[in-house]
């Protein structure tokens, strides 16, 4: 056996490759089992998109390798779509990379702006890669507590006490996930006078905006924003494409142009009917949000009851694609999310993977259909 790198000794398999192994297992013994541990939406993109696909077979150097910064079309197109739901202006040759699916792009981000001992501010709960990435890079996390007392939000002041003199970068991600928590406008101006006085890069992780959110949000619109912070976004969940690998970053040019070094050395551009799909996705009217929608709050609906059935509460407020539950403080997340599928054939993912500020909680996705969600309620009824 060849030894491995150090690197991998401070690195887990993520949570959801290893569980998906065993739910695929007890599938295959016959199990019925009921998924709705994934944020993987199971609706199809809009039609347009797929036809932009198909369309881009027979074209002249379709099947050749592309730019590293995608063709200018995407690129207007996804400023188009920020100065039309955002009202972010951005310049399409220096302030956009398209990428290939923003979970690329903490990598890429990390990449280009880490160095081995450097701190980054990791939320807690959250997105488990920021983490693992962190460590991949040899960088320290340095987690900061969400808490549903101070709304899912951090204590600037707090962390300002305990010191960030070695802290480069801080990840945040709102609207949030897991728990669904949207950011105010003083938010995001308060993280932007953190960064500022500290000389820390905000990145904000902004997939979810368009999902049961009635003010879509970018920290990139907010007075001298572009000076300490970037934003990812992508197209899985907002379109449903979360399969074709789309994503961007937005910043100024000189952080684009960082981050476009390290990614130019670690791929060849995006598949050329994959960009005009997006720029089709990015072009869609209200419409196409309004009716997703309309299927998504039909859904959240049936997990709520499936809450209640589980003596849990939840925020009726909250956005994006999952419903986060609070546990009786009797039960332990893991065990029961456990003793659910085994015994239920449902699985649901246990908060403790995002954090240890979960361990109370279990988050349901909405990305299962009607029928799935009335059998998984009556199973837990």
């Amino acid at each position: 056996m060849i030894p491995l790198a150090n690197r991998l000794q401070n690195v887990e398999e993520y949570y959801f490759s290893k569980k998906l192994r065993e739910v695929r297992l007890l599938e295959s013994q016959g199990k019925p089992i009921i998924n709705l541990g994934i944020g993987s939406p199971d609706l199809s993109p809009p039609e347009r998109v797929l036809n932009a696909l198909v369309e881009t077979f027979n074209e002249d150097g379709a099947h050749k390798y592309q730019s590293y910064q995608g063709i200018p079309e995407l690129r207007e197109a996804i400023t188009d779509f920020y100065k039309r739901h955002f009202n972010v202006p951005l310049s399409p040759l220096s302030e956009v990379l398209p990428l290939l699916g923003s979970k690329e792009g903490i990598m890429h981000v990390s990449l280009a702006f880490l160095n081995p001992g450097d701190e980054v501010l990791i939320p807690n709960p959250g997105y488990p890669s920021y983490e693992s990435v962190t460590k991949l890079v040899g960088a320290q996390p340095r987690f900061y507590d969400l808490k549903e007392e101070n709304q899912w939000f951090p204590d600037l002041l707090e962390l300002e006490k305990q010191g960030v003199e070695k802290v480069k970068l801080m990840w945040v991600n709102y609207p949030h996930m897991p728990t669904g928590a949207q950011a105010t406008n003083k938010l995001f101006e308060d993280l932007i006078t953190f960064a500022k006085r500290h000389q820390i890069l905000i990145v904000n992780d902004n997939p979810y905006s368009f999902i049961l959110n009635r003010y879509p949000r970018s920290i990139l619109k907010y007075r001298d924003a572009k000076e300490v912070c970037m934003e990812l976004n992508s197209l899985s969940k907002t379109f449903n494409m979360a399969g074709w690998r789309v994503g961007m970053l937005m910043g100024k040019p000189e952080y684009i142009q960082a981050v476009l070094r390290v990614k130019s050395n670690m791929d060849s551009g995006m598949f050329l009917g994959i960009q005009k799909g997006a720029i089709e996705a990015l072009n869609c009217s209200d419409m196409w949000f309004m009716s997703l929608n309309s299927v998504y709050e039909q859904r959240r609906e049936v997990v709520w009851k499936i809450a209640e059935a589980l003596n849990c509460t939840y925020d009726s407020t909250a956005a994006g694609l999952f419903v986060w539950c609070k546990l009786p403080d009797y039960l332990n997340a893991e065990d029961y999310v456990d003793v659910i599928l085994k015994e239920k054939s449902v699985f649901i993912a246990p908060g403790t993977i995002f954090g240890s500020n979960g361990d109370r909680y279990i988050r349901i996705s909405l990305c299962a259909s009607q029928d799935a969600l009335e059998e998984a309620l009556k199973r837990l009824s």
